[in-house]
Parts: structure tokens; C-alpha cells; sequence
């Protein structure tokens, strides 16, 4: 099955771009390659851009206390485990010391590298970090691949708190949803929402052997999902069939 993910909020629209680039970094980073090396720097650059928002660290620390509150009203509940209770309330609460223990925002601390920021600011031109441009930078590729992979571990280590609190929250959020089979007829899904309820995020797993495409709208009133086909011309066409998906919505 692939999923699909649709947020509601331009909030969690950061979230998951940044849970991206995490990923990305993690599955670049124990690679052994100067060239994997180097787009994990790149993202290490990409993370620093989209955490540069002003109010990003503060809505992170707010969610972060808003699903402490929340889960410290379940105590004394008799069908929740106080054992997981604790143990989830704890990660929140390291999350949020973390966090909050940073200056400024996330990777600040890397602005002051003198080196990294060269190559920072030759890296978005087309071939801005050739040997010419960056010598050092081209002598430091050649390195042993667990020294470049030291360093960027090192390097990574300041966006940490950041990368395990977007983790949490996202677990979370979509830990609240309640997977649902739907249809859609010739091609077309509509589904109101339920009023006083504020969703966040949509899923939707389809099964990959349709080779269908699903396109994602919505708000705070409706949801909609038109599949759609690529044909042999590269453009996605309208998908007249009937076919059935998994729809979750998370608040």
C-alpha cells in the first residue's frame, strides 16, 4: 500500500517537511560515499532553512506541553495504563527540556562554523561547490568516511531535540486516527467533517497495483480526493472508475 499524507495546517505542513529531511539525513549519514556525505550536509542546510521560521521552536514547545496537559487528565482513568501513561508523559517532558535548552532556533549553533557556513553559501548554485570554489571543502570529501561521518554526526547532534520532538508529535497525532475503508465513485470522494472537531492530518493508503494517484483538498469542513491516472503523455488524467481506499483522519 502507499500512503499519502494531507495536513490541514501550514503548522504541520513544517512538521512533515522537516520529518522528511530527517529521514533523509538518517538514511544518508551511515553511508560510506563523499557524494551521500555531501547531500547530507545539503540537508543538514535544508533542516537549518525550514527550522529558520520564527515562531517554529514555540509551536513545537506548545504542542509538546498542550499533549503533556492532555495525558496528564487520563490519570486514575481505570482502562489507561498508568505504566505507559508515565512512560509517554516522560518523553514529552525530555522533549520539551531539550528543546527548550536550545538557543535560538534549531541549528543555530552551526551558524557560528565559519567552514560549514562557506559552503552554505555556494551550495545552492549549480556547481558552486566544486574543487576550485572550495578546496577545503573538496579536501575534507577525501577524508576517511567514518572521520566525515564523525563530524556530520557531530553536526546533526544540534538538531536532535528538534528531529525527537517533530518525531513525538507526529507519532502521536497519528496514533489518534481510526483507519476507515472508503470508495470512491468514478473517481471521486467527498466526505464532510464532523463540526467542533479540528483534523490535522490526512491519510490515505491505496493499493499501488490501481495505479492510481490520489489528489488531496480540503479544510475544515470537507475533505476531498479525486483519483487520477498518468498516462503515457506524463500528465495525470481524471480516473472515471469506482475503487476503494483507507481513509484516516487525525486531530
Amino acid at each position: 500500500m502507499i500512503l499519502y499524507e494531507y495536513p490541514f495546517n501550514e503548522r504541520l505542513r513544517t512538521y512533515l517537511r522537516l520529518e522528511q529531511l530527517f529521514r533523509r539525513l538518517g538514511e544518508l549519514v551511515p553511508r560510506e560515499h563523499a557524494l551521500d556525505h555531501h547531500f547530507a550536509i545539503a540537508t543538514i542546510f535544508e533542516i537549518m532553512d525550514v527550522a529558520a521560521r520564527v515562531d517554529l521552536k514555540s509551536d513545537v514547545l506548545k504542542d509538546l506541553e498542550k499533549h503533556r496537559h492532555q495525558f496528564d487528565s487520563y490519570r486514575g482513568n481505570p482502562s489507561i495504563s498508568e505504566e505507559a501513561l508515565d512512560a509517554v508523559i516522560a518523553q514529552l517532558q525530555h522533549c520539551f527540556a531539550a528543546l527548550n535548552a536550545q538557543t535560538g532556533k534549531a541549528g543555530h549553533a552551526l551558524t557560528e562554523n565559519d567552514w560549514l557556513m562557506s559552503i552554505r553559501s555556494r551550495i545552492g548554485i549549480p556547481g558552486g561547490t566544486c574543487e576550485f570554489d572550495l578546496p577545503a571543502y573538496y579536501a575534507w570529501q577525501h577524508r576517511a568516511p567514518a572521520m566525515r561521518r564523525q563530524a556530520i554526526e557531530e553536526w546533526a547532534s544540534t538538531l536532535a531535540p528538534l528531529a525527537e520532538s517533530i518525531y513525538v508529535l507526529l507519532k502521536l497525532l497519528r496514533d489518534s486516527g481510526i483507519p476507515q475503508k472508503v470508495a470512491a465513485e468514478n473517481g471521486q470522494f467527498q466526505q464532510n467533517l464532523l463540526q467542533g472537531r479540528a483534523f490535522q492530518l490526512l491519510r490515505l493508503r491505496i493499493d499501488p497495483t490501481l495505479n492510481l494517484i490520489p489528489e488531496i483538498s480540503g479544510n475544515r469542513m470537507i475533505v476531498s480526493v479525486r483519483l487520477m491516472r498518468q498516462q503515457g503523455d506524463g500528465r495525470l488524467h481524471a480516473c472515471s472508475e469506482d475503487a476503494a481506499f483507507e481513509l484516516t483522519l487525525c486531530a
